[in-house]
């Protein structure tokens, strides 16, 4: 039985994990779930606090974007495609990775979230976003960004080579990239900054991704 991942097509978390099994070259069905489904019980069975992605794996039901990620590399990677996405060989480089999807999740995503809460769902609500949470967003993302600059030396990538923790930054960046603020990414006091985020927004499968589903992006 193939693979299934219930979601959004234009849900950041869902692209993630459909990003995961492209890069895997897992096969996998992708069941588009209508928002107005996620509270119904039969949902809440899957997942107790009605949000997307879900993965069913035969008799398996697993919830929560990153942990689902984790699970699909470490069962599936090096069985269709030579991809390792999370190096389980040695407990240094596995244990670099966990830290800098901690990273991801404590310092990178909250930041990002300020500025997609009123250029996105704000919008999407119908009301005005409020120019001064935009930019104290912008300025929270320029922090990190600055972090991540230092990081980044001397390395493609977070974690060395290109991981998990790299697809976890695409979606959302990418929402942002394409709603005027493009220069936080590309500004050329990063440069490693610009330079890692040219290498994982132009891998094959991301680009797969939204091609596929570009018509139910959130943005397009």
């Amino acid at each position: 039985m193939a693979i299934k991942i219930l979601g959004f097509p234009g849900s950041t978390y869902t692209l993630a994990v459909l990003m995961t099994l492209e890069e895997l070259g897992v096969p996998y069905e992708f069941v588009e779930v209508d928002w107005t489904e996620i509270k119904s019980p039969e949902f809440l069975a899957k997942h107790p606090f009605g949000q997307v992605p879900v993965l069913i794996d035969d008799d398996f039901t697993l919830y929560e974007s990153r942990p689902i990620a984790v699970y699909l590399a470490k069962k599936y990677q090096g069985t269709k495609k030579s991809t390792i996405l999370y190096p389980t060989d040695d407990e240094r480089k596995s244990a670099l990775l966990d830290q800098y999807m901690s990273v991801e999740y404590s310092d990178y995503d909250p930041a990002i979230k300020i500025v997609a809460r009123e250029l996105i769902y704000t919008k999407f609500n119908g009301k005005t976003p409020v120019q001064e949470n935009i930019e104290e967003g912008r300025e929270a993302i320029s922090k990190v960004l600055d972090v991540y600059d230092k990081l980044l030396e001397g390395k493609d990538y977070l974690a060395g080579d290109f991981s998990l923790v790299d697809i976890f930054h695409i979606p959302y960046s990418n929402y942002l990239i394409k709603l005027n603020n493009r220069d936080l990414w590309e500004d050329p006091k990063r440069p490693n900054v610009v330079r890692w985020w040219k290498s994982i927004s132009n891998r094959e499968s991301w680009i797969k991704l939204i091609s596929e589903h570009e018509a139910k992006l959130l943005v397009k």
